[in-house]
């Protein structure tokens, strides 16, 4: 159907819930094309776009659509389907809880039985929800750390893992059959929501403490914590208070705030996340600070030293934590000897070289914490290994799989713990990072995040991969080995011209392998209108890899700017 097609089907709706007919009303030509030509499509995070009207933007009729064939999917898994049930939890932005309820109202009206938080919860606490009530599945209403005018839908199977992409075609498809999505039945059976809060709190608390390996470490030093209006705000001071932190909440980002009014941005991922709370830390001498995103599945931090605040990067800080994991772990003779490290094939390999030094096994993903769930998950079925630790760079990890997405609350507990136990050796964990540097040589990651919004810049973002696919490119300062194009699911190596079969689904994503440890990567995001271009060298000092990072993404960046 024509984009004009889909606009008049909008516009002849005389049902159209109001603020979005007023807005359908004021379009552009510009507009409505960027509104309707395309629809939504699942990325590594689910369902997410800009609020709005149009089939390319999140609305209730949207997530209507997307409920009922991910309903109509799910009926078909199982005879008990409908009484297992769904999960459904929904973070603090604009509409959320609206999309939540719709969602519930749908799957009732399958006859589905629905369990539904009463009030925003942490996007790892649904996952846990759908294992802890044996649900066939599970919805998460939220946009994670995108910008205010965003939300999203992500969608989980019966393990609390997010779909991968074999089981969300199934349900894409199921979605495309559905062309009115306008009277999409959703009004029936209340009687079959559950409403569910504080009780799956508490269980789902107990089972994250588990991870606590040393209880009794000096926990006498201040944090500030900040949700960053997110979900966070619910328990996660509170959970570290429990086992003794010293914890200062930062009051003007622990409301329930969808403009992110009191922060300059909601991902930690950025440095201006952290303005407000270095402030809070400065005036109470703290000497951490920590942020999660609005859903509280990924976390940041800031850690003092020599009396500044130092940022980390989620490889930095999953690097520390594996390594404190390990070591701790061995020193307590509860290391599993058939362990494993998942990783995803755009992060850090400093954490693979740990867990070598360790004899755990690594296996590396695609980007997307649902292809580590699914390793998981397959752990837990196959037994031909133990899990041990999963990480990705944008922030998030997995200690216990208790849960089957990242989790802040758990990165929470465990760098607490890596800071007191350095902190009782004299030591910081900026102290702490550059021990294990030292160890295992001096690893740096870097990224660049090209905006490019629109049909215009989606249409120049192909152009940038089929350059890169097609094209032999060279470096000056670096050498290349191999090549990954996962789309085509072929590895080339460069000298020889060989290519063989890569073991990961297609997916839009290049890599190429350096000398030294050292490679980089192309790959258009799956939730945002950016490509984003992920760079890893290796050095001998600090600065030896600041050198080769600046080297490489001057190179790379030079080869991307010359494609119109």
């Amino acid at each position: 159907m024509e984009y004009l097609e889909k606009v008049q089907l909008w516009k002849n709706n005389l049902n159209l819930e109001p603020s979005l007919k007023k807005e359908l009303d004021s379009m552009n030509e510009q507009e409505l094309k960027e509104a309707f030509t395309t629809d939504l499509e699942f990325g590594t995070g689910g369902l997410r776009g800009i609020l709005g009207a149009g089939t390319n933007r999140m609305n209730v009729y949207i997530v209507a659509k997307a409920t009922l064939g991910f309903g109509r999917y799910l009926s078909k898994l199982s005879p008990v389907a409908l009484s297992r049930g769904v999960a459904i939890s929904h973070d603090n932005r604009h509409q959320s809880v609206e999309f939540a309820r719709m969602s519930a109202e749908v799957l009732t009206s399958l006859g589905f039985r629905v369990f539904l938080f009463e009030s925003l919860r942490p996007t790892p606490e649904l996952s846990f929800a759908v294992r802890h009530f044996h649900c066939i599945g599970g919805i998460m209403i939220t946009a994670s750390h995108n910008p205010k005018e965003y939300n999203g839908y992500k969608i989980y199977d019966e393990t609390g893992c997010q779909l991968v992409p074999k089981d969300a075609d199934l349900v894409i498809k199921e979605i495309n059959q559905i062309t009115d999505y306008f009277n999409i039945e959703h009004d029936k059976n209340h009687e079959l929501i559950q409403y569910i809060g504080k009780e799956v709190d508490e269980v789902y608390i107990n089972e994250v403490k588990k991870i606590i390996l040393r209880p009794n470490l000096n926990k006498d030093f201040k944090i500030v914590y900040t949700p960053l209006h997110g979900t966070g705000q619910v328990f996660a001071p509170q959970v570290l208070q429990s086992v003794g932190y010293d914890v200062v909440p930062l009051a003007c980002q622990m409301t329930n705030d969808p403009d992110f009014s009191g922060v300059k941005t909601s991902n930690p991922e950025n440095k201006e996340a952290y303005d407000e709370a270095i402030d809070l830390a400065k005036e109470i001498g703290a000497e951490l600070v920590l942020a999660t995103d609005p859903d509280a599945d990924r976390l940041g931090i800031a850690v003092k030293h020599n009396g500044e605040y130092v940022l980390f990067t989620g490889n930095q800080t999953a690097a520390l934590v594996f390594d404190y994991i390990c070591r701790t772990r061995k020193e307590l003779g509860t290391l599993p000897s058939d362990g494993y490290l998942f990783t995803t094939n755009v992060s850090s390999t400093l954490p693979i070289a740990i867990a070598d030094n360790y004899g755990l096994k690594t296996e590396i993903t695609l980007t997307g914490f649902k292809f580590i769930g699914e390793k998981a998950r397959e752990m837990e079925l196959t037994h031909r290994g133990t899990y041990v630790f999963g990480f990705e760079e944008s922030y998030g990890c997995l200690i216990s799989d208790c849960v089957r997405d990242k989790d802040s609350i758990q990165a929470i507990l465990m760098l607490c713990e890596t800071a007191a136990y350095y902190r009782e050796k004299g030591m910081d964990l900026v102290d702490a990072l550059n021990q294990v540097y030292e160890e295992y040589g001096y690893y740096k990651e870097g990224i660049t995040n090209i905006s490019l919004k629109g049909l215009e810049g989606a249409a120049k973002i192909q152009r940038i991969m089929d350059f890169f696919r097609t094209t032999d490119i060279a470096l000056k300062d670096f050498k290349i080995l191999t090549k990954d194009d996962v789309k085509l699911g072929i590895k080339t190596d460069i000298l020889t011209d060989e290519k063989t079969k890569i073991n990961l689904p297609s997916s839009n994503v290049i890599k190429y392998y350096l000398n030294d440890n050292m490679w980089f990567v192309l790959r258009p995001s799956g939730t945002e209108p950016k490509l984003k271009v992920y760079y890893g060298v290796k050095g001998t000092t600090q600065n030896d890899a600041d050198e080769k990072l600046t080297k490489l993404s001057n190179e790379v960046l030079s080869i991307v700017n010359m494609i119109k």
